[in-house]
């Protein structure tokens, strides 16, 4: 049985999805706290801010769920900057591409990024569950 979550991010520039989500997130009680944001660039501010190290007592989120295609920033470079941090801050968060794309030459793009989940949309209790099984399992 996978554990409670304090706290997930959604990364969506649909307000539709972002909402379906987080209904589906509240009924199945998996965080405490589950943040939204449409823009990428302001998640990723809001998440770890300038320097990362400067604030390591943070509270780091547990899921992010970021979709590929937006405006502005894009869920290609908040997987670049995440990338980007210290192992110490990654560690802490399970990152998922949450995207309606399939196609080979995205999927080989996250690829390249260890321990980066990848889900088609819509996410379903069904992919929840099996995310949470897999990456949070009590320990």
């Amino acid at each position: 049985m996978a554990r409670k979550l304090r706290n997930v991010v959604l990364v969506d520039d649909n307000e539709t999805t972002s909402f379906l989500n987080n209904r589906l997130l509240s009924r199945l009680n998996v965080a405490d706290q589950v943040h939204t944001f449409s823009k990428a660039d302001q998640a990723f501010q809001f998440l770890w801010g300038d320097n990362p190290t400067d604030n390591p007592s943070k509270d780091v989120p547990e899921l992010v769920f970021v979709d590929l295609k937006m405006p502005g920033m894009d869920g290609f470079e908040f997987l670049k900057l995440y990338n980007e941090l210290p192992a110490s801050s990654r560690e802490k968060t399970v990152m998922a591409v949450l995207t309606t794309s399939m196609h080979a030459a995205d999927t080989a793009r996250v690829a390249q990024y260890e321990g980066v989940e990848y889900l088609a949309k819509p996410l379903t209790e069904e992919k929840m569950q099996k995310l949470l099984e897999k990456r949070f399992v009590n320990n």
